[in-house]
């Protein structure tokens, strides 16, 4: 059995009804045994991006202790993408929920379908946001830079909101 790394997961949703998908997105990721939610943060209203016309999407980033490989992770987080009706035909397209692996521990790892950190995460306040709320104070591996740091540089700071919502996953972690 390997040690737990702590992965940091953003999720965000745009079809249907977005907060129940990102709800449905913490408990099954929480439901898998080699995944334990520590932190779940608020969550935010944002505007698309990309080229595509479509709505608005919700975000949020939880922190994770999970026994998977990044790979593991990323096929568990896709499964549950597909569970949610998630279909991929457009990129940056609309979608009822979207799973990305930020960062997994220290690690940069990269492959065919996987980068970590995630390559956009840091110009990105709808990620850098929820993030801060998380995990302030990690150092963004192979940046050297703070997610604090970070989101004083993040140019779409003003475009996102923060919404009323919250969701605490059942038998929550505290970490």
């Amino acid at each position: 059995m390997r040690a737990p790394v702590t992965a940091y997961l953003g999720l965000g949703s745009n079809l249907g009804d977005r907060l129940d998908h990102l709800r449905r997105g913490v408990e099954l990721l929480q439901s898998h045994q080699a995944i334990r939610i520590t932190r779940v943060s608020s969550i935010y209203e944002t505007a698309p991006v990309g080229p595509v016309e479509q709505p608005d999407f919700l975000n949020l980033v939880v922190a994770a202790d999970t026994t998977l490989s990044p790979e593991e992770l990323l096929s568990v987080a896709q499964e549950i993408e597909r569970r949610l009706h998630r279909v991929r035909t457009i990129r940056w397209g609309p979608r009822t929920l979207d799973i990305d692996i930020l960062l997994y521990g220290d690690r940069i790892f990269q492959q065919e379908g996987l980068t970590v950190p995630h390559p956009r995460m840091e110009e990105r306040a709808f990620v850098l946001i929820p993030l801060l709320e998380v995990a302030g104070n990690l150092r963004i591996p192979g940046s050297g830079a703070t997610v604090r740091e970070r989101i004083e540089e993040a140019p779409d700071r003003s475009g996102v909101r923060k919404t009323p919502h919250r969701i605490v996953p059942a038998n929550p972690v505290v970490g």
